[in-house]
């Protein structure tokens, strides 16, 4: 189930990512760092499940970083 969420969110922000550099319209960016932010939570579950209590931490704490970066880029545009 996680393996199915990481890769989704995967290509979702993908599909983001290649949307902005054909048409090179970035209003879509914040959305983009927000789907990587879930794929690096899932990340981090997957971690904490393989007993890798580290790796987790550290997937967490750049999920909170990231999911912070991209609310505040869009709820101040």
């Amino acid at each position: 189930m996680l393996i199915i969420l990481r890769v989704l969110f995967a290509v979702i922000a993908a599909f983001i990512a290649g949307y902005g550099l054909i048409t090179k319209n970035f209003e879509f960016q914040s959305y983009m760092m927000f789907f990587i932010s879930l794929m690096v939570l899932v990340i981090g579950l997957e971690e904490f499940r393989k007993e890798r209590k580290v790796s987790g931490w550290i997937s967490i704490v750049a999920f909170l970083f990231v999911l912070f970066v991209s609310l505040l880029v869009f709820f101040w545009n």
